[in-house]
């Protein structure tokens, strides 16, 4: 990933809170055929000897697991939508004219060693973990004991477990650094008006992040 400093986040514990706000994963990996990407929503856990994992699961019909085997080197890259950014927002267009438009958008890539996991108790287990955090504040949480256990059991059948050991994250927060202060108070004001949730994170994330501050 380009990575210029103004744009870097080096902060794990940073990384790992964003990881779990945007669970679905690009898994690449490499197999005889070249690259391959895999949607997979994945759990960032911390084991007791402080190492970080992403665990997640595929189709057994998924060549994916079959390729990993025991380990192999992948990358999974999380990221948020982004957002356009009009020149039109910044006052330095009016100055000069010398503006073009962009994209804010934040983004983690997490490096390393890629394994299947073809265990029922693990899924079981794991499965249990990952429905409990996603859905965590809904009003009635649904439970995998919610579906009849003859059905759980046939459709732990049909998936693997994909598990990967975090050995280097990287962040990449580009989010109007780069502009002049008048120019970052323009993008502000103009993700306020789109009157959007997803702007006014975005909003949030400029504010926080000027390097006037």
């Amino acid at each position: 990933m380009y990575l210029p400093r103004q744009f870097e986040e080096s902060d794990a514990a940073v990384m790992h809170a964003f990881i779990g706000r945007h669970r679905l994963a690009t898994l690449v990996t490499s197999d005889g055929g070249g690259l391959c990407a895999n949607h997979i929503p994945m759990l960032l856990e911390t084991e007791s000897d402080g190492r970080t994992m992403l665990r997640g699961h595929v189709a057994r019909a998924n060549p994916l697991w079959r390729t990993l085997g025991a380990g192999r080197d992948a990358l999974a890259v999380f990221q948020d939508p982004g957002l356009y950014v009009t020149p039109s927002w910044y006052p330095s267009k009016a100055e000069h004219g010398k503006v073009v438009p962009t994209w804010n958008y934040m983004a983690v890539h997490a490096h390393g060693k890629a394994r299947a996991v073809d265990d029922a108790l693990w899924l079981r287990a794991f499965l249990a973990r990952l429905t409990d955090a996603n859905e965590a504040g809904r009003e009635r949480p649904w439970q995998i004991s919610d579906a009849p256990e003859a059905y759980v059991s046939a459709q732990l059948k049909a998936i693997v477990g994909i598990e990967l050991a975090i050995e280097r994250l990287a962040g990449k927060w580009k989010v109007s650094q780069n502009r002049l202060p008048r120019d970052i108070d323009g993008v502000v004001a103009g993700l306020g008006e789109l009157a959007d949730p997803a702007a006014a994170r975005m909003a949030s994330e400029v504010e926080a992040r000027r390097p006037d501050r």
